[in-house]
C-alpha cells in the first residue's frame, strides 16, 4: 500500500460511564490513514447528541499499558482490574471518566497497525496538502 491508496478502519465498543450507575455508551474509534497520528472517537449516548474526540493514536496505546495524557484527555489501565482501562475528558464545562476493556482497544489499533507501523505515520501525513487545507478553510 502506498501513501496514495487510504484506508479507514472502523468499529464500535462500549465505554461505560463512571458513575453511581454506570452508563453504556457506543463508541465509534475510526482510524483514517490520511490523519495517521489520529483516532476519532465518536460517542453516541442514547437519548443525547453525539460528540466526537481526536486522540492521538500513540495516547491509545501508552494508555494501555501506563498513565498517559496531559490536559483534556487521559488513559490509564484500572488500578483494580487488569482487563480494562479509564479514559477522562476533560473540558471547561466538565468532565467524564469512562471505563472500557482494554483488548477492545488493543484489538482495534492492532488493525491499525495492520496499515500504518507505529513509527511510520510520517510516510503518510501530507504535510503540504495538509497547508492548503487550512489556508482554504481560512
Amino acid at each position: 500500500m502506498t501513501r496514495d491508496e487510504h484506508t479507514e478502519i472502523t468499529t464500535t465498543v462500549t465505554f461505560d460511564l463512571v458513575s453511581d450507575h454506570p452508563v453504556p455508551v457506543d463508541v465509534e474509534l475510526r482510524y483514517d490513514t490520511r490523519d495517521p497520528f489520529a483516532v476519532y472517537a465518536l460517542f453516541e449516548p442514547e437519548g443525547a447528541r453525539a460528540v466526537q474526540w481526536i486522540l492521538s493514536r500513540d495516547l491509545l496505546a501508552d494508555g494501555l499499558i501506563v498513565r498517559t495524557g496531559e490536559g483534556d484527555v487521559r488513559m490509564w489501565p484500572a488500578p483494580d482490574d487488569a482487563e480494562m482501562v479509564l479514559i477522562e475528558f476533560v473540558t471547561p464545562k466538565g468532565q467524564a471518566r469512562f471505563e472500557a476493556l482494554a483488548q477492545d482497544i488493543a484489538d482495534f489499533l492492532d488493525s491499525t497497525y495492520e496499515v500504518v507501523l507505529p513509527g511510520d505515520e510520517d510516510n503518510w501525513f501530507d504535510f503540504d496538502h495538509e497547508i492548503q487545507r487550512m489556508i482554504a478553510a481560512g
